[in-house]
């Protein structure tokens, strides 16, 4: 009888205390609710207006600001038939190769590849510099790449200094000096991903790949980049998708111009938008920016291995 007595709790504790803890759960969860309403208030309550003003005229000015209407997709055939819009997708897949894709992961890389290799001060030196350009207000920087790049900036100085002739990038190469500014601003982001994967590369595996005969671009391409390519798909999903939404860097350099050669998607939507008052319409723009960044993002995950995608 001593022993049924003592095997009695044991047997129903655990059944209470699930019980118990089943009724407990939506009381656990209300201090979750205020931050779940201002997560739909100010995250999901913007998503749903610009759905909606994206199939309507709606307008700063004029009869679709007085009486808005829905107008079903005429806002995207619009810009799917617009020169204009297709002149800033191609700027915009220009600016993204050459300044992310290319630009900002190579660069990166080798940052993070001689980083590794360099003493402490200099890591601590060139680490500290390339990070200052990355946390630099854009407004700031797109003023000092300005200066720089301009017709009387450093850029020229340097050039006639050896020789050179002098180049008025922003007039004659507008894309060419934006992208190569983005590169300089957003190096960092990628060299501190990389060197974070490189710092997980077991050294044991370069050392069988030194013994075995392999070189360093050998043990580059046979060993560092197949350990990396969770960290390259990663990095590349995230700087195209942040190159793709660069306003503020192009706008204080050219404005978009000269004669529309700089004018990527996120100008052309503002200039739709606010110089012209058509919010319908740069709401429709906005949302094929984002298409076109969602499908950039399902090719990099197919880079990706599988045990990655779990």
């Amino acid at each position: 009888m001593s022993t049924a007595y003592a095997e009695a709790p044991n047997r129903t504790g655990p059944q209470r205390r699930s019980r118990l803890g089943d009724r407990l759960t939506p009381i656990r969860a209300l201090p979750m609710l205020p931050a779940a309403l201002l997560l739909l208030g100010f995250m999901l309550g913007p998503i749903l207006y610009s759905l909606y003003l994206a199939f309507t005229d709606s307008a700063i000015r004029g009869d679709g600001a007085a009486n808005t209407s829905f107008v079903g997709f005429q806002n995207f055939t619009d810009a799917l038939t617009d020169g204009d819009f297709w002149n800033s997708v191609l700027l915009t897949l220009v600016f993204t190769i050459i300044s992310a894709v290319i630009g900002q992961n190579v660069l990166g890389m080798l940052l993070a590849l001689l980083m590794e290799r360099a003493n402490r001060v200099v890591t601590f030196v060139v680490t500290s510099i390339v990070i200052a350009a990355w946390i630099l207000p854009e407004v700031v920087a797109g003023y000092l790449l300005y200066t720089f790049f301009a017709d009387e900036g450093s850029l020229n100085l340097i050039l006639t200094s050896v020789g050179l002739p002098a180049q008025d990038l922003l007039f004659s190469a507008p894309i060419i000096a934006v992208s190569f500014a983005n590169i300089w601003r957003g190096a960092a982001f990628s060299m501190l991903v990389y060197s974070a994967a490189l710092s997980c590369v077991p050294g044991d595996v370069y050392e069988s790949a030194a013994l075995d005969g392999a070189g360093p671009v050998r043990r580059f391409r046979s060993v560092t980049v197949p350990l990396l390519r969770p960290a390259i798909a990663t990095n590349l999903m995230l700087t195209t998708l942040q190159t793709l939404s660069v306003f503020g860097l192009i706008f204080i350099m050219t404005g978009g111009g000269p004669a529309r050669q700089s004018q990527t998607l996120p100008l052309y939507m503002y200039e739709q938008a606010f110089s012209y008052g058509q919010l319908g319409y740069g709401t429709a723009v906005a949302l094929l920016l984002l298409l076109i960044g969602a499908a950039a993002s399902l090719v990099y995950l197919r880079l990706l291995p599988e045990e990655d995608k779990r």
